[in-house]
């Protein structure tokens, strides 16, 4: 089906939070989203979307090619299709396309992984022969680097395409988009395509993974290590990549992961290979996990690390990491790490995730709710009411700490008070979730876009008239507490 209104939105106004300035000379695109026409199909005539693909090579040069319909050298680029999932897939599929580069040979920019580089309305001429009045190509721009390593067979698309040319900055075409790219830092780094997650608990102690003693088969054989693994062509992002590893290997889902840095390893060829790293919190048992590869995981405090068979470059990742963190309960207690470790959950106990949530409501009624971005990992281009996991810290200040740092809101404690309690599963066997519902009776301020990698516009809502793309169990607790009801439940099993 054609790529939504929503996610067309939510991913023109992320790219409006970080170029505010370019509301106004962008303002026919925002009134196309407002027109009830499909602004995705290359049939509206009143304006529709295309993408395009900013390909950078190794020494800072972006490619173009000559479109033979404009005769106009180019970024590739083209309209969308039914089959299309994201804007920054038509993107891709448009690359291959016109010059056959695979979207495997390149790599989103960090940061840049679902928001547009640039965005230009231009005008397009009419085309009687084929029944196309003049109208306007709105052109969502998305910027990739090529790999370096890469050795593609460039076929170009011939009934659109006349050739390829990579220029330097200075001489793109498109003047907004040569004006970004001026100001972007274009040094190129070894490319990341590993990446490993650093999982600890509140008891100070760090996840490592025993590998299977298979020399020559598999990265550091018989030794302690990270749960990781290569990037895959599927894998939009190296956080999707670490997601996906740890799914594949434990069947473990964490519901934040957080860029840690980068580490330099060597392989047994004796080359550099850089390796992301991601920050995670669980306080589960790795016995209740479904390990599928290697021998067992364990929890070990770093302390531990010198009685084990494990690379000198985990070892001292963990130890920095550790350095970087507040001191752990058993630290603050004064017992030594032996001494301070808690006994592990009953076998068979299930530990719930703990979410707050904020039921903002105005004088006049209406509910606060937030525009999920369309690459959120819970309910992408959905709206949900302001919301967080609780940390090292109890649940209210997890909600001022949230609404501070997502909204821009104040709130006191005095003015919070709980109106209802939602305990529900996606599906069976997912991690069960205790969602907890505040009410702020007063607050300071006007929500703000503070994180809009995570959401995208927020908007006061009547609960007579909710937006359709509103989270299931969102939708039933505002209605429980508009009924004064301070408990359900959803997604178990009847």
């Amino acid at each position: 089906m054609p790529l939504s209104h929503d996610h067309i939105r939510t991913t023109v106004a992320t790219y409006l939070a970080r170029h505010p300035h370019e509301r106004e000379q962008l303002g026919g695109l925002l009134a196309a989203l407002d027109r009830p026409t499909d602004i995705a199909s290359r049939s509206t005539f009143t304006g529709h979307v295309t993408c395009g693909a900013i390909v950078i090579d190794d020494v800072g040069r972006v490619l173009h090619v000559l479109h033979l319909a404009s005769g106009k050298v180019l970024a590739p680029g083209g309209h969308t299709e039914p089959a299309d999932e994201t804007l920054a897939e038509t993107a891709l599929r448009e690359l291959h396309e016109e010059t056959g580069i695979p979207p495997w040979a390149v790599t989103p920019w960090p940061g840049y992984e679902t928001v547009p580089f640039d965005i230009d309305m231009h005008d397009i001429d009419a085309r009687p022969s084929k029944g196309e009045p003049g109208h306007q190509h709105f052109d969502l721009r998305f910027l990739f680097r090529l790999h370096t390593a890469t050795d593609v067979t460039v076929v170009l698309q011939e009934e659109e395409v006349g050739g390829i040319e990579w220029r330097s900055v200075d001489r793109v075409t498109s003047p907004s988009l040569r004006e970004k790219l001026l100001k972007l830092t274009l040094e190129t780094e070894p490319e990341t395509a590993n990446a490993s997650a650093l999982i600890y608990n509140d008891r100070g102690e760090y996840l490592l993974h025993l590998r299977d003693y298979f020399p020559g088969q598999i990265w550091e054989p018989g030794m302690w290590s990270l749960l990781g693994g290569g990037r895959e062509p599927q894998d939009a992002t190296l956080e999707h990549t670490v997601r996906r590893e740890l799914a594949e290997e434990a069947c473990l889902d964490l519901a934040d992961l957080t860029p840690f840095g980068t580490e330099y390893v060597s392989d047994d060829a004796g080359r550099t290979v850089p390796i992301a790293i991601y920050t995670g919190r669980w306080n589960g048992d790795p016995r209740d996990l479904h390990l599928t590869e290697g021998v067992m995981l364990a929890w070990f405090t770093p302390d531990d690390l010198d009685r084990l068979r494990i690379a000198a470059t985990t070892r001292g990742l963990v130890r920095r990491h550790a350095a970087s963190r507040p001191a752990s309960t058993a630290s603050r207690s004064g017992l030594a790490p032996q001494e301070g470790r808690r006994p592990a959950s009953p076998h068979g106990t299930v530990l719930n995730v703990i979410g707050v949530h904020l039921y903002l409501e105005r004088p006049d009624g209406t509910v606060l709710l937030g525009l999920r971005h369309p690459n959120s990992t819970f309910a992408p281009s959905a709206w949900h009411v302001l919301a967080g996991h609780c940390e090292q810290e109890n649940a209210i200040a997890c909600l001022i700490r949230e609404a501070r740092e997502e909204a821009g809101l104040r709130i006191e404690r005095e003015d919070v008070e709980l109106v209802h309690v939602v305990h529900h599963i996606d599906k069976a066997g997912d991690r069960p979730r205790m969602g907890l519902f505040f009410r702020a009776r007063a607050w300071c301020g006007e929500p703000e876009l503070r994180e809009p990698d995570k959401c995208a516009q927020w908007k006061f809502w009547d609960p007579a008239t909710l937006p359709d793309n509103l989270v299931s169990y969102t939708r039933q607790a505002i209605a429980k507490i508009q009924n004064g009801e301070l408990y359900s439940e959803t997604g178990w099993p009847a």
